[in-house]
């Protein structure tokens, strides 16, 4: 929303940060001045390297491409990382709430069924010749 005082540095920020996250965007400028309205439309597009959509009463569309976030780069050789897993151990008799429990998990651990962490084992190999 653009106010009394007009395209000011900190809207531009804000809407350089919303236009990044979401690609379009729709600004309501406060003012019956429509002449100053479209200078805003036009000044706004300029600086932020966005597309004019519509200009429609006191309210402007805007659009840019969301840029494309940059992907790490995986490396294979690397195992799964630490998690917390919740782990649920009900009662007895079914009458008391179950007990949960907040665990951290290494990547080559594992979570049975009954609610223990096993260690994962390296995978054996056959002797055989081939």
């Amino acid at each position: 929303m653009i106010g009394g005082d007009g395209l000011t540095p900190a809207v531009l920020k804000e809407a350089d940060a919303a236009l990044k996250a979401h690609g379009l965007i729709k600004v309501r400028v406060l003012g019956d001045d429509r002449a100053a309205r479209e200078e805003i439309y036009a000044q706004m597009c300029d600086q932020l390297d966005a597309a004019p959509i519509q200009h429609i009463g006191k309210l402007l569309v805007l659009w840019r491409p969301i840029p494309e976030k940059a992907q790490a780069e995986a490396r294979e050789d690397r195992g799964a990382g630490p998690r917390e897993v919740k782990i649920l151990k009900f009662s007895k008799s079914g009458l008391r709430r179950p007990e949960v429990k907040k665990v951290q998990v290494m990547g080559n651990q594992r979570v049975t069924a009954g609610g223990l962490i096993k260690r994962a084992k390296k995978r054996v190999t056959s002797k055989k010749p081939a």
